[in-house]
């Protein structure tokens, strides 16, 4: 079936688990940032809410949840991307026509600056509580420690 050696078919499948794990664990880190992003932005909304007894105003659009949401989605998409390239990889060493993929390597770097882009107004366009709201009450600062 196939004219390459033996060992050598066998160290291209090793490589290509290896690139397919490598791509799993990228994946988990996605999922992983998308949550605790997410998650950790909606404690320092309750954290300014119990500060401030006022509901912090927020962003429809450039707030923590989406970032984390999206993040989870795109995490998921790239494992499935990596188990159709894995799958794809397989079959080319098998048939001895391995051809390496460029584009989606650009692709996956895109969209990642692309998170990166979008999680800027979330630091720069922090929404920022006035000196006259940031006094505790007696009550409150007795609960706070």
């Amino acid at each position: 079936m196939n004219k390459i050696p033996k060992v050598d078919r066998q160290r291209e499948h090793q490589a290509n688990e290896r690139t397919f794990l490598a791509w799993l664990r990228t994946s988990i880190a996605f999922i992983g940032f998308g949550f605790a992003i997410a998650r950790f932005g909606l404690f320092l909304r309750q954290l300014n809410f119990t500060v401030t007894q006022q509901e912090p105003p927020s962003h429809a659009f450039f707030n923590s949840e989406n970032l984390g949401i999206a993040l989870v989605i795109f995490g998921i998409m790239t494992i499935a991307f990596a188990a159709w390239r894995y799958n794809q990889a397989y079959w080319q060493i098998e048939k001895g026509d391995y051809r390496p993929m460029r584009y989606m390597v650009w692709v996956i770097a895109g969209i990642v600056m692309l998170f990166g882009f979008f999680s800027l107004p979330l630091l720069i366009m922090r929404n920022t509580v006035p000196p006259s709201q940031r006094k505790l009450t007696p009550s409150q600062s007795r609960n706070w420690f």
